[in-house]
């Protein structure tokens, strides 16, 4: 008996012992592991280049379908916003154009060709020069990811940690901050028709455009996406049950509303979009450091299973 309990507690000491190394070691070599990833992934919200380094890197892009060419346009990302291009002229092809006086890359709709399907006539349309649409889901990526910097750095250097539980309240609040910033990229806001029409974006374009056209953007995973719902009115004596649709991120042709004095359903739906590199390094850097996230918070609590009592 007395060698069986003094076997346990030895064992105890040694467990102890490796604790309090995971505490004032390991665990900062994970923060500042956690603090490197996130830093990067911060870098894929700003602007590589500075206004001393020459001209903005442009990349080129299709904004398209592979199954329509309804829709043709050109894109250029330029901080957090939809504005006007900067190019005099509209360009050839899509642009993905980084712009070294601004803190966030920001798309533009610089170029926008439609196809109408009843007649084949051509639209032709842009942003005007003095609007912006600010697109939510990247800025609001973007503060999380700074959120959980802070919570990373916040603390001295020297600070040690005393307890398990204050390192899994840590991990818990940066996870929140990184899953609610992967949220925002991979889940969009899901919209009724008539909260579309209301938003303001259809207003936005030089020359107007038709009143029997709306007009969506929004981002999903990697890529920016644009929707374009083609409307016609129902006629007061039409014979159609009407059924108001619901929220959704992308309506399918059918789908009825109303918007003034007016019974609209949808006609047509035309939907193009431009894979945004750097969302994707910056969900891949999510991913990871929940992770690692996740990695370390299972190591504290395995401590816990060979105690009755929490030890931390």
């Amino acid at each position: 008996m007395a060698t069986a309990m003094a076997a346990t507690a030895a064992e105890r000491a040694m467990l102890e012992e490796e604790f309090r190394w995971l505490l004032h070691d390991e665990v900062h070599a994970v923060l500042r592991q956690l603090q490197d990833i996130l830093k990067e992934a911060s870098l894929r919200f700003t602007l590589s280049g500075t206004g001393t380094e020459g001209p903005a890197k442009q990349e080129n892009f299709i904004l398209g379908s592979c199954g329509t060419d309804q829709v043709k346009g050109v894109l250029t990302l330029q901080g957090d916003a939809l504005s006007q291009a900067v190019s005099p002229t509209p360009c050839p092809l899509p642009i993905y154009q980084w712009h070294p006086h601004l803190l966030i890359p920001t798309p533009i709709l610089q170029d926008v060709n439609l196809k109408m399907p009843r007649n084949n006539q051509l639209l032709h349309f842009a942003f005007r020069e003095d609007k912006q649409w600010k697109l939510q889901q990247i800025q609001d990526a973007r503060n999380h990811v700074t959120q959980a910097i802070y919570l990373l750095t916040n603390r001295d250097k020297s600070y040690q940690f005393k307890t398990g539980a204050e390192v899994l309240k840590l991990m818990d609040a940066v996870m929140l901050q990184l899953t609610r910033a992967r949220n925002r990229l991979t889940t969009p806001a899901t919209l009724t028709l008539p909260e579309i029409a209301a938003s303001g974006l259809t207003r936005m374009f030089a020359p107007n455009l038709p009143s029997d056209l709306l007009v969506n953007v929004y981002i999903n995973l990697n890529k920016l996406c644009l929707t374009m719902y083609q409307l016609h009115a129902l006629q007061p004596n039409s014979t159609k049950n009407f059924r108001p649709a619901g929220g959704a991120v992308l309506h399918s042709p059918g789908a009825m509303f109303e918007w003034g004095s007016q019974r609209l359903e949808v006609s047509h739906v035309h939907k193009v979009e431009c894979v945004i590199p750097w969302l994707n390094d910056a969900l891949v850097f999510f991913t990871v450091s929940l992770q690692l996230c996740q990695q370390l918070k299972d190591k504290i609590s395995v401590f816990s299973s060979y105690w009755s009592y929490r030890p931390f």
